[in-house]
């Protein structure tokens, strides 16, 4: 099936097949400062149509379908939201909410099978000064109508500006427990909670809690759906040197929920804070499958093992 890509009014950018818009992303997002602006995917499709994303859900309106998130940045917070601190737990602190600012398009290239682009980002601490850079990398590819399957890669690279160590946290390292959430973060849609999550080299699956704080090359999370009859099914996937001591910056552990919410986050600093010294950065890449159909270990595997990084 071919791709069809609409740059749309300046603010999105939207990835067809046929009649279906399979992803839009958002670059410019609304300004709301205490939900962290920042640039977001939703909503998300599976090939049949079946949206897999949230968007500022009831329980927490930062939530806004698949981001890159930052919970705890020396004292700053780009999740959005009430920041924990310890001993006193979650307070409305609009002071320490922090951005993503849009710079541009460094690359953007579509073909009939493949959509992919590099986006240029600043991050900014809430009192106006840049602390990060960012080169963030999205592709859309591997389109299976056979399977009911496509794929979104999402990569970054963050670099230091800000002249000193950044720190990166998250609740868990503050001092709440199994709250590691930080990183690339899905919020499911309502119909989501509940469902089932599955890991390799793992029993059978089920309730997301039993996989939080855990490692592995990926996780799944499947959920019949609501208003139809059949279930979609979200792979998490990271790229092989997320996993290797040698080359990643940080141990990634799953921060995942499906009770009472559904989410996944690829969280790199659940259990432990790692520095970022100034002029110096880190990179990850990270997979997403998008299916119709409720999947299985077995059938991840292949499907993953047969689209190259």
């Amino acid at each position: 099936m071919t791709l069809r890509v609409v740059h749309a009014h300046g603010d999105a950018v939207g990835v067809s097949v046929g009649d279906v818009e399979i992803l839009r992303y958002v670059y410019r997002p609304d300004p709301v400062e205490f939900e962290s602006r920042k640039p977001y995917a939703h909503p998300v499709r599976t090939l049949g149509g079946r949206v897999v994303t949230g968007y500022r859900p009831n329980d927490h309106r930062w939530h806004k379908g698949l981001q890159m998130t930052a919970s705890h940045v020396s004292g700053q917070n780009f999740w959005g939201g009430n920041s924990y601190v310890h001993g006193r737990g979650y307070l409305p602190l609009p002071e320490r909410i922090g951005r993503m600012r849009h710079d541009g398009f460094s690359s953007f290239d579509v073909d009939e099978e493949r959509f992919a682009c590099v986006e240029e980002l600043t991050w900014v601490e809430n009192g106006g000064d840049a602390w990060a850079r960012e080169e963030r990398g999205l592709s859309v590819h591997s389109v299976d109508v056979v399977r009911g399957a496509w794929v979104l890669d999402w990569s970054i690279r963050l670099t230091n500006v800000r002249g000193e160590e950044l720190r990166f946290g998250s609740p868990t390292t503050a001092g709440r427990e199994m709250a590691g959430y930080t990183g690339l973060q899905w919020r499911g849609p309502r119909d989501f909670t509940g469902g089932t999550v599955f890991a390799p080299g793992r029993e059978e699956g089920g309730p997301g809690e039993r996989f939080m704080g855990t490692r592995g090359p990926w996780l799944g999370f499947t959920a019949e759906r609501d208003g139809v009859d059949g279930a979609s099914t979200v792979v998490f996937a990271h790229a092989p040197e997320n996993l290797d001591p040698g080359r990643a910056v940080h141990p990634s552990h799953w921060f995942v929920r499906s009770e009472p919410i559904p989410s996944v986050a690829f969280s790199w600093a659940f259990f432990e804070e790692f520095g970022l010294p100034a002029g110096e950065s880190f990179g990850y890449r990270y997979r997403v499958v998008v299916a119709d159909g409720a999947w299985g270990s077995e059938r991840v595997e292949e499907f993953l093992a047969g689209v190259e990084w």
